[in-house]
């Protein structure tokens, strides 16, 4: 089989590449050019490719660098910058998921003559018995990012390999040291590829949205503190909010752009019954009953219901109440390990 690996310049996806080059596959390695900016984040940059470069030569196959920076920046930074200006807090990683790697990509990639293409993220594709897939977690619960692909549909599932996601990361760099990869200690890339940790995120949107000094209140509207920028505040943010020391926490659990006010309450205060969501996308076909929701990359799931609304609306019930999600971010369901719908919460 013909297969195009998206190769980041760190060792997943060096594995990966190794792993599918040794099952016999006839393989090509490319690198995504996405952010021309600034970025100390570990992926994007000149250094990566001629990581991802050396590893495919190492490996003697073909390796390739596609530039999607256009792309990149209508629906992945754009996006990012208009949903803090109105208050929401975007996922950039998922986006960049749904439309570049496992779109834009794929379409070069079946225009190429590719029968499939590869990453190396740690999550399995499950096959279940009536034919249709499924995005499942991978075996190394610390590393699973099958949260970050839970968008992907039945065409995409079908030419998606996924050659990491029985192994344990531990594994996956020991075969990359035997292998003699250059990546094989290579620290993870961290963080969102095109905000720095020198300037930051409130330096990346001052420069694309107005930030707007606001006001922070209590339940009953009274003034507690100020912050610098309403569009840089995220519901369950403690810190930050320009609040008096002593007494017990308080979080933000609503922000309001157009009034420049954030509200502020106790940890009880942000939890709720119910999240309402948009964009529900089953993953095959509705499941009704119980499912587990999870609503970070890495969070705890939590029992609830998913019920489907009209224009592709969802109520998610929780079973105890949850901490409200913030607005932008994503809401997974699983049935066992396998995803079953993922949405946008409003």
């Amino acid at each position: 089989m013909k297969v195009l690996v998206m190769m980041s310049g760190g060792v997943d996806s060096s594995v990966a590449a190794a792993l599918l080059r040794d099952q016999g596959h006839d393989v090509v390695g490319v690198t995504l050019k996405l952010w021309g900016g600034e970025s100390d984040s570990g992926c994007c940059s000149v250094s990566d490719v001629d990581d991802a470069r050396r590893v495919a030569d190492a490996l003697g196959i073909v390796h390739h660098v596609f530039n999607f920076g256009d792309a990149f920046t209508t629906h992945v930074v754009a996006p990012y910058a208009a949903d803090h200006g109105a208050g929401r807090t975007p996922n950039p990683c998922i986006e960049c998921n749904r439309h570049i790697k496992f779109a834009a990509v794929d379409e070069r990639a079946r225009a190429l003559g590719f029968d499939a293409v590869a990453t190396g993220h740690h999550a399995r594709v499950a096959v279940r018995p009536d034919g249709t897939r499924r995005i499942a977690r991978g075996a190394d619960a610390a590393k699973d990012q099958s949260y970050v692909l839970h968008m992907l549909g039945q065409d995409q599932l079908a030419r998606t390999l996924l050659p990491l996601g029985g192994m344990q990361k531990d594994e996956v760099r020991a075969l990359a040291a035997e292998l003699g990869l250059r990546t094989a200690s290579k620290p993870d890339s961290q963080d969102v590829c095109f905000i720095t940790k020198t300037t930051g995120r409130g330096s990346f949107l001052d420069r694309r949205i107005p930030l707007t000094p606001g006001r922070v209140v209590d339940a009953e509207g009274h003034e507690v503190g100020t912050v610098a920028a309403v569009e840089l505040v995220t519901v369950g943010q403690r810190k930050g909010l320009g609040l008096a020391g002593g007494g017990a926490p308080r979080y933000a659990v609503d922000v309001d752009v157009p009034s420049a006010t954030v509200t502020v309450g106790s940890k009880r205060d942000l939890l709720v019954d119910e999240q309402r969501a948009a964009s529900l996308q089953w993953s095959a076909g509705p499941v009704s009953g119980p499912v587990l929701v999870q609503v970070s990359a890495h969070g705890t799931p939590a029992e609830a219901t998913v019920t489907e609304g009209p224009d592709r609306t969802a109520v998610v019930r929780w079973a105890v109440p949850q901490r409200r999600v913030a607005a932008g971010q994503s809401v997974v369901a699983y049935e066992a390990d396998e995803v079953v719908a993922g949405a946008i919460a409003v």
